[in-house]
């Protein structure tokens, strides 16, 4: 892929005249994990009323339901989106039919890298969690504590399950969150850090195909030009959607609002967006 001239845009008004379906990223372009960022519960609700359909598409390791809670306690409109596929959502659904298909023992022992405590990336399946890697049988990223720990943490926990080559998923593969103390290394920086430590990963999530095809698929498979992708990561957002074959808008009010090169970054990832605009804003 070589770039491409890119147009800027003040907000995603535009976008609203040329596009049918919408695939949103989440964190760093709806919100900050802490609150929605200006404009945007309105602008979400904005698209709704143009008759857009609006797909949320996530890196994260929860299931779709606490995600979608977690968007109307920061005060975004019920109705606002029609689906929200979440990487977590994805993983769950394979693991289950793997249960069901008998392809997954019952009592699995899982060691389940979360944050606060978080279990729900496992309801309903058949695991045993431990705590150990030691004893593990399978590890499963979910989500970082990078704000609370540092890697040497998560090396000493992991180091013995990687020795033994246990299978790895990681359901979050961003490597940079956003958190209230600043942007800390994600689940996608653990992941890098067992396959160091001599393990193997298997990584769900953007920018890899499954969960754009899941997103296009519950979007009733649109016409790949009637879709934008908007997102906030090069990496994920802009790669994912440059190889799903759908236009992409970069946001600056995520990862990279500070950045003073963003040329330097697209040539890096060797991702290029076809939009960018400061702000999900409707204007």
């Amino acid at each position: 892929m070589t770039a491409k001239a890119i147009e800027r845009l003040d907000g995603i008004g535009p976008l609203a005249e040329r596009y049918r379906v919408f695939l949103l990223d989440q964190f760093g372009v709806l919100h900050d994990g802490q609150a929605p960022y200006p404009g945007a519960v309105e602008a979400l609700s904005a698209l709704k009323r143009a008759g857009k359909t609006v797909v949320l598409i996530s890196n994260s390791g929860k299931r779709a339901k606490p995600n979608e809670d977690r968007l109307l306690k920061l005060g975004f409109a019920a109705g606002s989106w029609d689906h929200f596929v979440s990487s977590g959502e994805v993983a769950w659904r394979s693991f289950n039919d793997m249960a069901a298909s008998g392809k997954l023992s019952p009592g699995t022992k899982c060691l389940l890298i979360s944050r606060d405590g978080d279990r729900t990336a496992i309801e309903g399946l058949p695991f045993m969690l431990t705590e150990a890697g030691d004893d593990a049988e399978l590890v499963l990223i979910s989500a970082s504590e990078g704000d609370r720990y540092d890697l040497d943490h998560y090396r000493r926990l992991l180091a013995p399950a990687a020795a033994r080559k246990v299978p790895c998923f990681c359901t979050n593969p961003d490597r940079i969150m956003l958190t209230a103390v600043g942007p800390r290394f994600g689940a996608g920086e653990i992941a890098d850090l067992y396959e160091d430590l001599g393990g193997g990963v298997t990584r769900i999530g953007k920018p890899y195909p499954a969960i754009f095809e899941a997103a296009l698929a519950l979007a009733g498979k649109p016409d790949r030009g009637s879709v934008v992708c908007v997102g906030d990561s090069v990496e994920h957002d802009i790669a994912g959607g440059n190889v799903a074959g759908i236009a992409t808008a970069l946001v600056l009010s995520g990862i990279l609002a500070e950045t003073p090169d963003l040329a330097a970054v697209f040539d890096e990832q060797q991702a290029w967006p076809d939009y960018i605009t400061g702000s999900f804003s409707f204007r």
